[in-house]
């Protein structure tokens, strides 16, 4: 397939992205706000946004693996402040790599967010790397983008495209991924039990305490297995819900009630600390 041919984009999700040239950190300084279309699907594990735009980030990083696949144009990432940016038509930016992205003229895009820890996930650290970005091959990104167009011409439902999703990260994995047997069933444990919790307060002990180990010895293993802070990780699963009751109709404030962040300034940090943008620049519109 063509990567310059694409489906139309079915409902819009109007984003203006700010971006900032100063230094691979916190934000601050001149911002150009740009505008791009899409639409978000999330499942345990994963997120998918996929839609048109152009313009720069702010520099961010987050806990999970970013697959970027374009589907028409391209585009470029730079991963420090006096380093040069490097084009590409497919790339996968690895878990907490600080990074800027930019779009030079329309194009349209997939954005595959996989947490490190699951099978894909580790697969993906497999093949390509912790360390730094990457490109991804030729086959498997083309492979991988007619699987999501298909699906977006065909249907708009949740779970079809979350199954073009991850039929699509499959591809990029470069092998058949199953159930990790070689996590440890505690860490296993404890991952469930955040998900089932991450609505209500939740510390470090509380989660040690379910799975019976001490806390640091929690800690070690929590860094071991999924490759970040506990911290880091509840904030991740934070924005996820979120961005999932923002999509289902809520106000960034109500969202943020609902994801278990303190306040909505609290929510907005973390949105632009993790993907480069504001929160309140993502307007979801009814498919059509």
């Amino acid at each position: 397939m063509n990567l310059n041919e694409t489906a139309e984009l079915r409902g819009r999700i109007v984003t203006a992205l700010q971006g900032d040239s100063a230094q691979p950190s916190i934000a601050h300084g001149r911002f150009s706000a740009i505008t791009s279309t899409g639409r978000s699907y999330l499942w345990q594990g994963g997120i998918l946004w996929i839609g048109e735009g152009q313009g720069r980030t702010q520099w961010h990083e987050h806990h999970a693996h970013q697959l970027v696949i374009a589907l028409r144009g391209s585009f470029r990432f730079r991963t420090t402040a006096d380093g040069a940016w490097t084009d590409y038509e497919a790339a996968i930016v690895p878990s907490e790599c600080t990074h800027q992205f930019e779009v030079v003229g329309a194009a349209t895009m997939a954005h595959l967010f996989v947490e490190p820890e699951t099978s894909a996930g580790r697969a993906l650290t497999a093949r390509f790397g912790s360390n730094a970005v990457a490109e991804l091959p030729a086959a498997g990104a083309r492979a991988a983008a007619r699987l999501l167009s298909e699906a977006l011409q065909s249907s708009q439902l949740a779970k079809d495209m979350v199954e073009a999703a991850r039929l699509a990260i499959a591809e990029l994995c470069g092998t058949e991924t199953r159930p990790d047997k070689d996590m440890d069933p505690r860490l296993g444990r404890a991952l469930d039990y955040i998900r089932s919790n991450i609505r209500n307060p939740l510390s470090l002990n509380d989660v040690a305490s379910a799975v019976a180990l001490s806390e640091s010895r929690f800690r070690h293993l929590f860094v071991a297995g999924t490759g970040s802070s506990f911290r880091a990780y509840l904030l991740w699963l934070r924005i996820n819900l979120a961005v999932e009751a923002v999509m289902s109709g809520a106000s960034w404030t109500e969202a943020a009630h609902e994801a278990g962040f303190a306040d909505s300034a609290h929510l907005t940090r973390t949105h632009k600390r993790m993907f480069g943008i504001e929160p309140t620049a993502l307007r979801p519109q009814a498919p059509g």
